[in-house]
């Protein structure tokens, strides 16, 4: 499958990249540092601090009060009207809601939401709970029963918390920056130190190197992610539900399109000032609109086919049906069409752009 001068060529790469100490140090300390930030953070939203000032006092407005502090979303912080809306003001209160005097079974009145609209983004959510918990006092003090309920049944009957979603994500972002740095940075490091000048009087082709690179990369790279993988498992209790198989064939994959890019990138840079913001220009947008840190759904719809061509898009979605869905890797569907498609893409463009003469320059 690979010939002895790719492989013999793989395991000297290895051991350049072993050799450097400093890389190696941050290799094993990312992923500690990377699983400690979500070991401590958990992963999930923090409450909204909200002021709640009670100017009625009566039974009706205590119980409504009551209902609110159930509520996992609201952190409350009740007072009266004056204090808080200065704690609002300084920035202490995301809202502060306000009951009226009038607040009874008989004149309900109108509860005030003070808040700033163009800083807050969870105006929708804050107003949809109060309209909830005050059709529940009504309903209660009119001792009636809603027309319709809603039963819901869990058929998969497995809990589904955030960092269960943002996990995988965060594994194709890391999988991608690694790769490109492996190759497109490499590669203009071999040519800052006359490697790639040798090489070029030698016999191997353009494929041979990249090829020998994208193994010795993809070698570490899946030890650096195994690790964040163990120690996410491990330490926050990740639920994998797919097979390891087809995760790590993912990761495989799309570590061969990620080094393939990075090639590209690498041999559009010229000097080691230049491959950064080249990596940037093309690491940055994925990281908005493939969908890590929320579903692409939630964009645009304009935007949306666009976001999930990307190629970590297909990665990312690719980790998490598997990880969240237990989709197997070789099920056909967008996400393997997509990945099979960058993988030709990607190599191509390696390896026609890759031009001994203009990088031995």
């Amino acid at each position: 499958m690979f010939t002895k001068s790719q492989l013999h060529l793989a395991s000297i790469f290895i051991k350049i990249y072993y050799r450097d100490r400093q890389s190696l140090a941050f290799s094993l300390m990312f992923p500690l540092i990377f699983t400690g930030i979500f070991l401590f953070s958990g992963g999930e939203p923090d409450p909204t601090d909200i002021g709640l000032a009670n100017q009625s006092q009566n039974e009706l407005s205590i119980q409504f009060v009551e209902l609110i502090k159930e509520k996992d979303i609201f952190a409350v912080t009740e007072g009266e009207e004056v204090e808080l809306k200065k704690q609002l003001i300084a920035g202490d209160l995301t809202a502060l809601i306000i009951v009226p005097e009038n607040f009874n079974q008989s004149d309900t009145g109108r509860l005030r939401l003070l808040l700033d609209a163009s800083q807050v983004r969870q105006v929708g959510a804050i107003k949809d709970s109060l309209d909830s918990m005050l059709l529940s006092i009504e309903r209660e003090l009119r001792d009636t029963q809603p027309l319709f309920t809603l039963d819901i049944e869990d058929v998969k009957a497995r809990p589904q918390r955030y960092i269960d979603f943002l996990l995988p994500g965060i594994l194709a972002y890391m999988l991608m920056n690694l790769c490109i740095a492996g190759s497109g940075y490499n590669l203009v490091e071999y040519r800052r130190r006359g490697i790639l000048k040798r090489l070029f009087v030698t016999p191997i082709q353009p494929k041979d190197f990249i090829i020998s690179i994208v193994l010795a990369r993809m070698l570490i790279v899946m030890i650096q992610l195994s690790v964040i993988l163990g120690l996410a498992v491990g330490l926050l209790n990740i639920n994998i539900i797919g097979g390891l198989y087809s995760l790590f064939g993912v990761i495989i994959l799309g570590a061969f399109i990620f080094l393939c890019i990075g090639f590209f990138l690498g041999s559009l840079a010229k000097t080691q000032e230049a491959i950064r913001p080249i990596a940037l220009l093309f690491t940055l947008p994925q990281l908005i609109l493939s969908g890590i840190f929320f579903p692409i759904s939630s964009l645009p719809a304009l935007i949306q086919p666009i976001a999930q061509a990307l190629p970590l898009s297909v990665i990312a979605s690719s980790m998490r049906d598997i990880a969240n869905d237990g989709i197997s890797l070789l099920t056909i569907n967008f996400n393997l069409i997509g990945i099979l498609s960058w993988m030709i893409i990607s190599f191509f463009i390696a390896t026609k752009f890759f031009d001994w003469q203009k990088v031995a320059s």
